[in-house]
């Protein structure tokens, strides 16, 4: 039982690590805007973002950081309880997935702005600067890097000539949530349904 719960939360650090050294090397090396083709359809862009995953903005900082706080809290008293209630540890991983990619957003927006200054075009960012850093707790941006411009649709067609098919620019700790997400809804849809009735039982069922 131990194991069931110490190395999901083992798994989580281990990619919270992963993540955060990524993003603490772009941020201490690229200055804002920096790019660097990697092939013809990835690309490393150094952009901050104040909002949710794929640079998404929704409402104050303020609500959208608590938002993120609540819901890595309810995930994780989630995948306690589907390793007390011996689910498959596949799932069980799968769910940590996803919460080490909120986690590691959350990271940013309240530490980021405390212990960097300011990235900007012309300057990198230093960590822990004398002068403090470049927002208040709660305030900081989430650092992205991948860019994936796969193909561009043509000219010719209506509403989406010329742009490119996926603009986004994203980081380790999204992809972490989408590709959970993903998986979820492939492989573990019997799961998931299942936990819900077996971790969350309705009060007429627990009578």
């Amino acid at each position: 039982m131990i194991k069931r719960k110490i190395l999901p939360l083992l798994f989580i650090v281990c990619l919270l690590v992963l993540d955060q050294l990524l993003k603490f090397y772009i941020k201490t090396t690229m200055t804002i805007g920096e790019s660097h083709e990697i092939f013809s359809w990835f690309k490393i862009v150094f952009v901050e973002n104040p909002g949710m995953a794929f640079g998404l903005t929704l409402g104050s900082k303020y609500v959208l950081t608590s938002f993120r706080i609540l819901f890595a809290i309810f995930i994780f008293y989630y995948m306690l309880r589907l390793s007390a209630r011996a689910f498959s540890m596949r799932y069980v991983y799968v769910v940590a997935l996803v919460l080490a990619g909120a986690v590691g957003n959350i990271v940013d927006c309240l530490f980021y702005g405390l212990i960097f200054s300011e990235s900007t075009p012309f300057q990198v960012a230093a960590l822990f600067p004398e002068g403090g850093g470049y927002a208040p707790f709660m305030m900081g941006k989430v650092v992205d890097m991948f860019y994936f411009p796969l193909f561009t649709f043509p000219d010719w067609m209506p509403l989406v000539g010329g742009d490119v098919f996926f603009g986004p620019i994203f980081n380790l700790a999204d992809s972490y949530i989408t590709v959970g997400v993903f998986v979820i809804i492939l492989f573990f849809r019997h799961s998931f349904n299942e936990s819900w009735n077996v971790c969350f039982p309705s009060k007429k069922e627990g009578v």
